[in-house]
């Protein structure tokens, strides 16, 4: 009998033995998926999961095979509808994006390639490092930096400590480690925890990292930090990195990169920029001024998952030193040998610039995304997010029962609603909001204070959604602390 066009002899192959009908499948999944997607603002944007969902997911493991509408049928049933919900717009509660109908085409496409980009000869490499020389560019850093994808910003700013740890060191680092170097570092009060962390996984420890205190807008305190690095001097430590902040996650406050980039060169101290939240803001003409300073950077680590909304996983780590970059991670496994030509060329390898050999094709998607879209419009995008976050400020400046909490930076607005008992009732607000399902806010605490955090990430956001949290903000908290009252709760 003549085979079909495609089959596979192989009888223990994991392809389709019928494409056609796979086909048509894969045609309804997806247009579940765009349906969806198109549809959500009909939807709850978060809701509690019942035991009896939970219960689904508590089964053996499968041996024997199921129907694949009947697996998708339990995805679109039971797990769709109980996500964090970032992809609504009233999803305000964390700096998630949003991602876009094209990324997740991308997210196919790049699937289907099913491409390792630990290495070797092949075009997936160079797509990765046209995104980086893109970067590059974008950041003002030389041509000749290096840079990779990473699954976020708290790899690449582990990634930046140890190529920093490196340039302090020297090659000994790899068999030596770092005692008696006496290496202090420096970052403010208001640095993500992935910095500290950093310092842990690095074998360097926390007590190594000073905390610096912030000023009035929450930007690392230019003077105390002088201070830290005169003092550490004075007790012969030795001090080789600074960790500066590109949107603090409390307030999505910018530290003055100027000025670091002053104090680094002058001290001759590693400037590392945590950028994950606020360094794509560059692409808006508005908001790149205040982000001055950051072309001088020895490291910088942002996501493109986050404002560039780009399909979660796509982090970035560039090195202005790409020599330094190398050294810190090139390996001489014997299976990793390189030649001039065939597949084991085109040395060096993006795992001669990280930890990891097996490396999805992280790039791809934000690749797509800025052909589909162009970085214009990207820039436009996240300009409006800061706009939205600056008219959501002026609202709560004029309504009497709210209390903005922190001036906004960039795009997080930190407020509460006030009455007796502030704390208490704030934090029963927030999660009231989330399980009504009409928005989703987190918290945290500004100078003591417990504030509801709407952090505007979404490109999908509009000033209704704000209006719609704020509404609900109030009519909650009047709920709560006020029982007896009979006020509407407005969507």
């Amino acid at each position: 009998m003549t085979k079909k066009a495609g089959s596979n002899p192989n009888p223990y192959s994991l392809d389709p033995e019928d494409w056609q009908n796979f086909r048509q499948n894969a045609h309804l999944m997806l247009d579940d998926m765009l349906e969806y997607l198109e549809t959500l603002r009909l939807r709850p944007v978060w809701q509690p999961i019942p035991e009896s969902e939970r219960s689904l997911f508590r089964n053996p493991l499968p041996w024997l095979p199921e129907d694949i509408m009947s697996v998708h049928k339990t995805f679109m049933n039971h797990i769709l509808p109980f996500g964090v919900g970032n992809s609504h717009p009233r999803f305000m509660g964390w700096i998630h994006g949003g991602g876009t109908p094209a990324g997740m085409l991308a997210e196919m496409l790049s699937a289907g390639l099913n491409a390792n980009l630990g290495g070797r000869n092949q075009i997936p490499v160079a797509v990765e490092q046209e995104v980086i020389h893109w970067m590059l560019e974008l950041f003002g850093f030389p041509d000749n930096a290096s840079g990779i994808f990473v699954t976020g910003t708290s790899i690449a700013n582990l990634i930046g400590l140890l190529v920093a740890r490196t340039a302090a060191v020297g090659d000994k680092i790899h068999e030596k480690g770092v005692e008696g170097e006496n290496l202090v570092a420096y970052a403010s009060a208001s640095a993500h925890t992935s910095i500290l962390q950093a310092f842990d996984l690095a074998g360097l420890g926390t007590l190594s990292l000073r905390s610096i205190p912030v000023n009035k807008i929450h930007q690392i305190d230019i003077v105390a930090l002088e201070n830290a690095i005169n003092d550490d001097k004075r007790k012969n430590l030795r001090p080789f990195f600074i960790a500066a902040t590109a949107g603090t996650v409390d307030v999505g406050a910018i530290d003055d990169l100027s000025g670091l980039s002053d104090i680094a060169r002058r001290e001759k101290i590693w400037l590392h920029v945590d950028g994950a939240l606020g360094a794509l803001a560059i692409l808006a003409p508005d908001l790149a001024p205040r982000l001055k300073g950051i072309e001088f950077a020895d490291s910088l680590a942002f996501d493109f998952h986050k404002l560039g909304q780009v399909p979660y996983d796509a982090g970035v780590i560039l090195v202005r030193d790409a020599v330094l970059h190398h050294q810190t991670f090139v390996s001489k496994a014997a299976y990793l040998h390189r030649e001039t030509q065939g597949v084991a060329g085109g040395s060096p390898w993006p795992c001669d610039f990280g930890p990891d050999l097996s490396r999805g094709f992280r790039a791809f998607k934000a690749w797509f995304t800025f052909k589909v879209y162009g970085a214009k419009k990207i820039g436009e995008m996240i300009s409006n997010t800061c706009a939205l976050a600056r008219y959501m400020q002026s609202r709560i400046l004029s309504t009497p029962d709210l209390e903005l909490l922190a001036p906004v930076s960039l795009n997080i607005v930190c407020f509460r609603y006030l009455c007796s008992n502030p704390d208490e009732v704030n934090a029963k607000i927030a999660i009231k909001i989330q399980e009504s399902g009409i928005a989703v806010p987190s918290t945290t605490r500004i100078d003591g204070k417990l504030a509801i955090r709407a952090a505007i990430t979404n490109h999908r956001t509009s000033s209704e959604d704000i209006d719609a949290l704020l509404a609900a903000a109030r009519s909650f908290g009047i709920s709560i602390s006020d029982p007896d009252s009979q006020r509407p709760l407005r969507p």
